[in-house]
C-alpha cells in the first residue's frame, strides 16, 4: 500500500517500458513490509541532468541505471567505487550525506550463479564473447573469481585492442587476451568457462548461437548467456547437450537487483521471491530457475 511516508526507487532509462525490475523489486519489498515502492522512470538522454537534480529534490532513495545511461551518469555523481570505476559503468546509485553515489551490481550478478559451483577458478580460462559494454561487467567477475586466463572475442580489432588497454589502464589492471571471431573453434577446446555477451539467440533472432562449429567444445566447460528469454538460448540448450552446466541471464538479473536492493535497504534481500516473480511474468514458473 501506497502512503503518504513511502519512500520512492526507481529505475531509469529510455526505453524503459521492457525493463522488468519493477516486477521483482516491488515483490521483493511486499515480501519484506517495507514502506517503499519501486518505478520505472523514462528518462530522455538530454534529460538526465535535470532528473538527477529533481531527484535530489523529491528525495528519491536510490535508483538503478539501464541504457543509455550507465555511462553518462558518471560525472553527475559525487562518489563513484573502484569496481564501477574499472568498468566505466554505473548500474545502481544511493543517496548519501555526501550526495549520489554510485556502483556496479551487474559484477556481483554475474558471479553469483558460478560462485554456487565448485569449480577451481585458478585453473580455469575463461572465453567472452562480444567486447561491448555488458562483456566489462563480466571482465572484472572473471578477474574477482581468479580466473587463470581472461580471453575476449570481438569483430574489430582497433576496438578489441582499446579494449584491452582499457583494463590495464584501469585501477584493477586486469591483463586480458584479445582475440578476433575467426579465432573462436580453437580457443573453444582450453575454456573451461564460456560466456556470451552478444545479442546472438535474442528475440528475434532466437535460432542463431554465437557457436556454430562445436568440434573442439570441452563438455567441462561452464556455459553462460546473459540473454534470459528464450530459455534456454540454442547456445545454451547445445551447450547442455554435450553434458555442459547451462547458466542463463536470469540469475544475473535476479543477482544484481538483490544486490542493488541490499544497498537501499540495509537487509538481506528475499531472492527466492525475486527469481520467482520473474519466472511467473515471464511465464516460465514451472521451469527450474
Amino acid at each position: 500500500m501506497i502512503t503518504g511516508t513511502t519512500q520512492l526507487l526507481g529505475v531509469i532509462g529510455d526505453p524503459i517500458a521492457h525493463s522488468l525490475s519493477p516486477v521483482m523489486h516491488n515483490a521483493a519489498i511486499a515480501h519484506l513490509g517495507v514502506d517503499y515502492v519501486y518505478l520505472p522512470l523514462p528518462i530522455a538522454a538530454a534529460n538526465l541532468a535535470t532528473a538527477i537534480a529533481g531527484f535530489e529534490a523529491i528525495g528519491l532513495r536510490g535508483f538503478n541505471i539501464t541504457i543509455p545511461h550507465k555511462q553518462a551518469i558518471l560525472p553527475l555523481l559525487q562518489e563513484i567505487t573502484p569496481l564501477a570505476q574499472a568498468i566505466g559503468a554505473v548500474n545502481t546509485v544511493w543517496r548519501s550525506e555526501l550526495g549520489w553515489q554510485g556502483t556496479n551490481t551487474d559484477v556481483a550478478g554475474f558471479m553469483a550463479p558460478l560462485q554456487a559451483l565448485d569449480r577451481d577458478w585458478p585453473q580455469t580460462e575463461a572465453l567472452i564473447l562480444g567486447n561491448g559494454g555488458a562483456a566489462r561487467a563480466v571482465v572484472a567477475g572473471c578477474a574477482q573469481l581468479g580466473c587463470a586466463t581472461i580471453r575476449v572475442i570481438g569483430r574489430d580489432r582497433p576496438k578489441l585492442q582499446q579494449f584491452q588497454q582499457s583494463w590495464l589502464a584501469s585501477p584493477l589492471q586486469i591483463p586480458v587476451h584479445v582475440h578476433l571471431w575467426e579465432e573462436l573453434p580453437v580457443l573453444l577446446a582450453n575454456a573451461g568457462l564460456v560466456v556470451n555477451t552478444t545479442p546472438l539467440g535474442m528475440h528475434p533472432h532466437t535460432a542463431q548461437s554465437p557457436i556454430t562449429d562445436w568440434s573442439h567444445w570441452n563438455p567441462a566447460a561452464i556455459a553462460y548467456d546473459l540473454i534470459y528469454v528464450p530459455k534456454p538460448t540454442q547456445f545454451l540448450q547445445a551447450a547442455a547437450e554435450r553434458g555442459s552446466v547451462a547458466i542463463d541471464g536470469l540469475e544475473m538479473l535476479v543477482q544484481q537487483g538483490a544486490a542493488a536492493l541490499e544497498i537501499w535497504l540495509q537487509q538481506p534481500p528475499p531472492v527466492e521471491v525475486m527469481r520467482r516473480s520473474l519466472l511467473q511474468h515471464l511465464g516460465l514458473a514451472t521451469h527450474n530457475s
